[in-house]
């Protein structure tokens, strides 16, 4: 087995490196106190074509690898987790989606400008509801000959306040459960589509999240991504990308909490020493930094298993599982080793710390991501 990225794999990842380290580690903590993403960098991350980064070439995309862009996407996140979950959402759902299922006219009428960053994509399908139990949403999409007719409510929907393309999972035949699911893309500005207003979370405060309603809202029959009533099918099929992202957003919480800790530890001076020389310092490092390197190759595993277009739903809920357990672990080591200024928010460990707790819940809480290994492995 070949453990090392590829040379453009590695120039893409330490590319990204260099622009999170000077153009967004520096205003992270601006970004959380505000509660969201500038417009420029939005747009800089368009021209440089991580918007696109696995969108097929003849699209307007750089048509890289999903293990090229988990590198990139770790890199960012270890700056920014908020503005890195943009960015996998917008590659690793919505995008994907698109890409994966859509009619060539769909692909080629949406696809280059959300590769260019003009168009960011925002995938609905929570409700207040329906959470975990997909098959319990009730937003309903009535067929009126030549279009839908939308109606529902949509919870947590990531980047909502900048999407130009809403990616919403409906039900066309209601009475078929989750086997009456179809998908389709509603964009910004459709009469009957409202915001509501931004959620308060505890972290990753930089990334938009918000309630969407949709009230009559007129949806043209060729707007529906793949077919009637294979929504549920697609989704579990695009909550493998989903949740290989959201692995490497933890993995990069967890290294830059690791980098803090460790530049701490060997600044820091108690009984006339630094902490770094007192053994149970030097056992949490070792333990931070081990527990990082298997959840990181858990991630590349089910990355390069997508890549090869092999099975890989239990590995991405393996992968998923594994690292945000470990972000959170490593997160809170990180602020033991501060002591009091790790609960201060000057130290960027304390950030990190809230960050990381929102990895074990969305995409699939941490019991979900049990349930489906644990059906895999049980079953004939």
């Amino acid at each position: 087995m070949d453990f090392e990225l590829s040379e453009q794999d590695l120039e893409f990842k330490m590319m990204a490196r260099d622009l999170a380290g000077k153009r967004i580690a520096p205003i992270a903590m601006e970004l959380d106190e505000k509660g969201e993403t500038p417009q420029e960098l939005i747009r800089e991350c368009g021209e440089l074509g991580y918007f696109g980064f696995i969108v097929p070439e003849e699209y307007g995309g750089l048509g890289m690898s999903t293990v090229s862009f988990m590198g990139v996407l770790e890199e960012i996140s270890a700056a920014c987790a908020g503005f890195g979950i943009m960015l996998s959402v917008h590659n690793s759902l919505t995008c994907d989606i698109l890409t994966l299922f859509a009619c060539e006219a769909l692909k080629k009428k949406y696809l280059p400008r959300m590769a260019a960053g003009e168009l960011i994509g925002s995938y609905c399908i929570t409700e207040p509801n329906a959470g975990t139990d997909v098959a319990a949403l009730s937003t309903v999409a009535v067929d009126k000959g030549d279009h839908y007719v939308l109606n529902g409510t949509k919870s947590f929907v990531t980047s909502a306040m900048y999407a130009g393309v809403f990616i919403v999972f409906a039900k066309t035949h209601p009475e078929e459960g989750r086997n009456g699911i179809s998908c389709f893309v509603v964009e910004r500005g459709t009469k009957g589509l409202e915001l509501g207003k931004p959620e308060q979370k505890c972290g990753i405060k930089a990334s938009d999240t918000r309630e969407i309603s949709l009230m009559d809202v007129v949806v043209p029959k060729e707007n529906m991504i793949g077919s009637d009533r294979d929504g549920f099918r697609m989704a579990v099929t695009i909550l493998n990308g989903g949740r290989i992202g959201v692995s490497f957003q933890a993995i990069g919480i967890a290294r830059a909490a690791l980098e803090e800790a460790i530049k701490y530890a060997k600044a820091r001076k108690q009984f006339g020493q630094a902490i770094a020389n007192f053994q149970a310092i030097q056992f949490k490092i070792a333990e931070m930094g081990t527990r990082l390197d298997a959840a990181r190759l858990m991630a590349y595993r089910a990355a390069w298993l997508k890549d090869q277009k092999k099975p890989c739903h239990r590995e991405a809920s393996m992968s998923k599982l594994v690292c945000s357990q470990t972000a959170n672990y490593i997160c809170n080591e990180a602020v033991q080793i501060h002591g009091g200024y790790g609960y201060i928010k000057e130290y960027p460990v304390e950030r990190y710390f809230r960050d990381a707790r929102i990895t074990e819940l969305y995409e699939g809480t941490t019991e979900a991501q049990k349930m489906v290994i644990s059906r895999d492995l049980l079953k004939d």
